[in-house]
């Protein structure tokens, strides 16, 4: 059994930066992928980026490329989102989830899932 704990969010201004954080503890194989997702209100969960445990590959959103950065580390059992350049449409509860299957950017194929953690862009 994984569980997974998000922190980091809040309310920032166009522009800026805010970096999560995702704690997870329990058994995480190599196989793995650690993704995060988000949604906003009305909307379906958004794939924004995925990192493969083992071997560290790195996936992003197209809406996301060159703004967001996703980075694990296995001794901590933690995976980081270092967001950039936010947008208003940023906004969005951010979730991070596992796949122990492999990489997937559909949310039904992740197994767990964390409460998810609120960002705000503000004008």
């Amino acid at each position: 059994q994984v569980q997974l704990v998000e922190s980091g969010g809040g309310l920032v201004q166009t522009g800026g930066s805010l970096r999560l954080s995702c704690a997870a503890t329990g058994r995480i194989y190599s196989s793995s992928v650690m993704g995060w997702f988000r949604q906003s209100l009305g909307e379906e969960r958004e794939f924004v980026a995925a990192i493969r445990w083992g071997v560290g590959n790195k996936y992003y959103g197209d809406a996301v490329k060159g703004r967001f950065t996703i980075s694990r580390s296995t001794s901590q059992n933690t995976v980081d989102l270092q967001m950039t350049s936010l947008k208003l449409e940023d906004t969005a509860r951010y979730y991070c989830a596992l796949d122990r299957n492999g990489l997937s950017t559909t949310a039904s194929s992740y197994d767990y899932w964390g409460q998810g953690t609120q960002v705000t862009v503000s004008s």
